[in-house]
């Protein structure tokens, strides 16, 4: 079995493309993807073991893909990483921005150094690698960059460090997609709501029933996204298809900043079924234990 990518076979062969936190969740997927259609694709993250499960993964289904380990905070590993993958492949043609993360906590016990924390990883980490792959690479050849954030629209209670940090990303990103423009760089965007992936199995236990209870009820598609619809946007935005797109953003959030519970409550429905393309998908522990109660 393959990665069922509704592009077409070989989009992105030749092409060199670095995906950050690459070893799970969207990122994982993401990669996935693109080494189907014909990139090479540069795993990074911080660890090691992870990277090369998904390097492995990858090869066995007849891919490319090389391993950087990196902590994007750090701005000298990120100046040595993005010459290591230059060192390797000769070029980097895209770049997906996807490592970050957050936790769930009142704005009023954030602490300084937890916001500060988040922040750094969200956006100052993000920043610094799409500023290296540009400098280095991208200001001279052009390329693509797709920077993750998050489903912000309207804030994001309890999660009000993270929704600055991705907020911050998104201005970035506008502000970068005008000051690159002229080099032919485009940079947009992509905030995923509610998506059934690994990361969901890192909140505290605490949350366990708001995640398997409320969440779906919330949003009008009333269900969660897979990592492959993430992708796909993802893919999409990185092509020569988009190449009139920039400083863009795609919401994959089955519509959920769209309710309004004003306007009343959303109605029931199991019509929406999730785009399920990557054949290595499993569903998040968390998930998989509701299902199964």
């Amino acid at each position: 079995m393959s990665y069922a990518s509704i592009f077409r076979p070989g989009l992105y062969a030749g092409q060199i493309v670095v995906v950050t936190g690459g070893g799970s969740g969207i990122g994982r997927c993401t990669a996935h993807e693109l080494a189907a259609l014909g990139a090479t694709v540069a795993l990074v993250g911080r660890k090691l073991e992870k990277l090369e499960t998904v390097k492995d993964e990858i090869v066995s289904d007849g891919g490319k893909a090389s391993t950087h380990v990196c902590d994007i905070r750090d701005e000298e590993q990120v100046i040595a990483m993005v010459d290591a993958v230059l060192a390797a492949h000769g070029k980097i043609d895209g770049l997906f921005n996807n490592a970050g993360g957050q936790y769930r906590a009142p704005l009023r016990d954030i602490t300084t150094r937890g916001f500060e924390a988040v922040v750094r990883t969200n956006l100052t980490g993000g920043f610094i690698v799409m500023r290296e792959v540009y400098v280095r690479w991208m200001e001279e050849h052009g390329g693509a960059i797709v920077n993750m954030i998050a489903d912000i629209e309207n804030g994001w209670p309890n999660y009000a460090h993270s929704g600055a940090s991705r907020g911050g990303m998104l201005t970035l990103s506008e502000s970068a997609a005008s000051e690159w423009a002229a080099a032919n760089v485009r940079v947009n965007c992509v905030a995923p709501g509610a998506i059934a992936s690994s990361g969901l199995d890192t909140y505290d236990a605490a949350d366990t029933p708001y995640i398997q209870n409320d969440i779906a009820r919330e949003i009008p598609l009333q269900r969660f996204g897979s990592e492959a619809e993430v992708s796909a946007a993802i893919v999409f935005l990185l092509s020569p298809a988009a190449a009139f797109v920039t400083g863009a953003t795609i919401r994959v959030d089955g519509g959920a900043p769209n309710a309004r519970r004003v306007w009343g409550p959303l109605t029931p429905s199991d019509k929406s079924q999730p785009y399920d393309g990557f054949h290595r998908a499993a569903p998040p522990a968390i998930l998989a234990a509701k299902d199964k109660s």
